[in-house]
């Protein structure tokens, strides 16, 4: 465990929960927390992990604006809402695509070790920041994937602290499923 880790824990905790209770600043929590992490996953050459990290920062942003002044395409203010059956596909879609090209990346340009598993959930990811953002329930979901694959990445890589701290996060998932699905408009 380092420093780096310890705080990325704790400020993941707290942005996990603004979260779910639909907070927006939880957005500059998960910069921060995003930020401590590169440098954690860089030094256990989790490299897909690392750059999702610094995506996740810049993201951040993107959804701390979404969440303050974004809008459905109806001009209606964001709210939780359902994916459509072609969201859907898409999210799919978007996943069956990032996730062999970040796999070859990480197998070709880096010394990974397990390039294809650190791959599925850094694109799983990505898919699940723009739910996130966008404010459709179906995020939880996918974080509820993504904190399962992680765990046994984080138990195969010895980041205790991490994996449980994933462990949390599918716990916490669940609770921000259900907290939204009490929002639906």
């Amino acid at each position: 465990m380092s420093g780096f880790e310890i705080a990325g824990v704790v400020l993941a905790l707290a942005m996990v929960f603004c979260n779910i209770r639909e907070i927006h600043w939880g957005w500059p929590l998960a910069v921060a927390s995003s930020l401590l992490y590169v440098e954690v996953f860089r030094d256990n050459k989790l490299y897909g992990d690392a750059a999702l990290q610094v995506f996740f920062a810049v993201v951040a942003l993107w959804g701390w604006y979404q969440w303050l002044r974004g809008h459905r395409a109806d001009g209606d203010k964001l709210h939780v809402a359902r994916l459509t059956r072609r969201g859907i596909l898409l999210a799919v879609a978007a996943t069956a695509v990032l996730w062999p090209i970040t796999g070859w990346f990480l197998k070709t340009y880096t010394d990974a070790d397990v390039p294809w598993w650190d791959a599925f959930p850094t694109a799983l990811s990505l898919v699940g920041q723009f739910l996130l953002g966008r404010k459709f329930i179906e995020n939880w979901i996918v974080w509820i994937v993504v904190n399962v694959v992680y765990v046994g990445l984080y138990a195969y890589k010895g980041l205790w602290l991490t994996l449980g701290l994933y462990i949390v996060f599918i716990v916490l998932s669940f609770a921000g499923w259900r907290q939204w699905k009490r929002q639906l408009v």
